[in-house]
């Protein structure tokens, strides 16, 4: 497992073209804070049709993992590194976390791709050190301001500060992203149709706080009066359906609420808010109401999302580009369970949704949302760390409407994309030693549903730790807390604890945990960092 400094697609040249002919275009989708089981085609209820049609004509994966947080999984999915290995999340004795800067050989996708001809186009959340504009991107739209959907006051184009947007402009995140995303392929292919395009179209929904257009959340009104329970159980039946709900359904831990006290949040919020998956039976009718309402919004983010997404797709197809782009969607952690209140705060007596209003989806909803698994984000059970990862190149993937059940792993993402275009293994960057990619290309999984060969995933977060090795995975819920053990192939949903059973099976996985911990921290601890504007946004 050492990570010594070996040579990697970093400092490309011009490579083989990719035997499909022309270098495909790369539109990587990344939605936040998106539960598992969301999407219509992985069982949810919400109208997702134009993710549905790309799960139709691709592929969709099963046991396909992030990091358990935002920034960790955006440092992960550009650089093809796990966090902590480039300082974006916590390593003792360097400055890291959602505040620390990558070293040096750290670069992201965009400069890796531009030898290869691409131009580069991000829009929407960014979460990384540096700037785009810096960081290889060609044109850029950074939603800094994560706390207001209708008029964010912090918000850049390429890299300069644009005014604040003035209440009843019209303006929301979603439909503000893909409009970035689609003015950035019509210049590309006014003036550059002769190169392939990489668009990280990255968007803040459905995260809090929950707020959507008022015409998007009619669509959902009173559709969740039936209740988190029930809805669970629903949505657990059509993931069974699909092929793709594992061997079990998670117990509803009751007693677990959101990974973070705020006491004064909940009092302002009122007696309607609760902060436990309490039985939806035990509720109050207004608290069933107010709760019915919250999951509403998000269900109209999570539909708004999806017809920007169909708005470019649509584009892209109109530039006759679209059999030969690869589109990658998936989300940076799972469903979250956080209540809290910033931005403009909350008003108790505005419509739930609106500008005014500052809600979130709390452990009930989050529970349901992140089906069949157990916890949300910022853990590493599975509810934390799986999401859904759909797969669609018309020219290049046969498979269609296939299911892949082999694990996979954001740090896979870049050695999948650099494969696929055509990169080349060469030296890296003039000046430093790059580490080897700890991630593996997954671009066989897309002919066929093989294993993958590696050693282990990896996952450190807050304290949270994982490590799966095969069918096997350790995980514990906190610094101090014992590890557990589960075989997920009998059991992905982690309700049978086999540690005690296995004592030496979880000792072994325990202690490749510490020496994968070792060396990720080496790493980190062992390079200078560009001295480069860090990026401050918030989670």
């Amino acid at each position: 497992m050492a990570m010594g400094c070996a040579v990697l697609s970093h400092s490309l040249p011009a490579a083989d073209a990719p035997s499909s002919g022309a270098r495909p275009n790369v539109l990587l989708i990344l939605a936040d804070d998106l539960g598992y089981s969301d999407l219509s085609c992985y069982g949810g209820e919400i109208a997702t049709p134009h993710l549905d049609a790309l799960a139709e004509g691709g592929l969709r994966f099963s046991q396909f993992y992030n990091t358990a947080r935002c920034w960790p999984s955006r440092a992960a999915i550009l650089t093809g590194y796990y966090a902590q290995q480039v300082r974006r999340d916590t390593v003792p004795g360097v400055k890291s976390g959602g505040q620390g800067t990558r070293p040096e050989w750290a670069r992201l996708l965009p400069e890796m791709l531009k030898p290869l001809g691409y131009r580069s186009y991000h829009s929407g959340k960014w979460h990384v050190d540096g700037k785009p504009m810096r960081n290889g991107f060609d044109r850029s739209y950074s939603l800094e301001d994560h706390d207001r959907n209708f008029a964010p006051r912090r918000h850049t184009e390429d890299d300069e500060p644009l005014p604040p947007v003035k209440e009843g402009s019209g303006y929301y995140t979603s439909t503000a992203i893909a409009d970035h995303a689609i003015k950035c392929l019509k210049e590309h292919h006014a003036n550059h149709s002769d190169r392939p395009f990489f668009e990280f179209l990255a968007f803040t929904a459905p995260h809090f706080p929950l707020q959507a257009p008022v015409e998007d959340i009619a669509r959902y009104r009173g559709k969740y009066l039936r209740g988190w329970d029930a809805m669970r159980q629903e949505r657990w039946s059509r993931l069974l359906a699909r092929g793709i709900g594992g061997s079990g359904l998670a117990d509803v831990e009751r007693d677990v609420g959101p990974p973070y006290d705020f006491p004064e949040a909940l009092r302002q919020l009122g007696s309607n808010e609760v902060n436990r998956p309490v039985a939806w039976n035990d509720l109050s009718p207004a608290q069933r109401e107010f709760q019915a309402d919250k999951m509403a919004v998000h269900a109209a983010m999570v539909d708004r999302m999806d017809r920007e997404i169909g708005r470019v797709l649509a584009h892209i197809r109109s530039m006759g580009a679209l059999e030969n782009t690869l589109v990658l969607f998936l989300s940076d952690n799972g469903a979250s369970a956080e209540i809290m209140v910033r931005g403009n705060g909350h008003d108790p007596d505005a419509a739930c949704g609106t500008g005014a209003t500052f809600l979130s989806l709390g452990p009930g909803w989050s529970t349901m949302a992140n089906t069949p698994f157990r916890r949300h984000k910022t853990w590493v059970h599975e509810g934390g760390i799986a999401t859904p990862l759909i797969v669609n190149w018309p020219r290049g993937i046969k498979a269609r409407g296939e299911l892949r059940h082999v694990p996979g792993h954001v740090i896979d993402l870049v050695p999948t994309i650099l494969e696929l275009v055509g990169a080349k293994r060469v030296d890296s960057w003039p000046g430093t030693s790059s580490p080897a990619l700890p991630g593996k290309s997954l671009a066989p999984v897309f002919a066929k549903d093989n294993p993958v060969t590696r050693d282990a995933l990896w996952w450190m977060h807050e304290g949270n730790r994982a490590l799966r090795v095969g069918d096997w995975k350790i995980v514990a819920a906190g610094k101090d807390a014992p590890w557990e053990l589960y075989n997920l192939h009998t059991d992905r949903s982690e309700s049978k604890d086999l540690a005690d059973a296995n004592p030496r099976k979880t000792q072994e996985m325990a202690a490749l945990w510490a020496r994968m911990t070792a060396e990720h921290s080496a790493l980190a601890l062992q390079a200078p960092a560009p001295a480069q504007p860090e990026s401050k946004g918030k989670n």
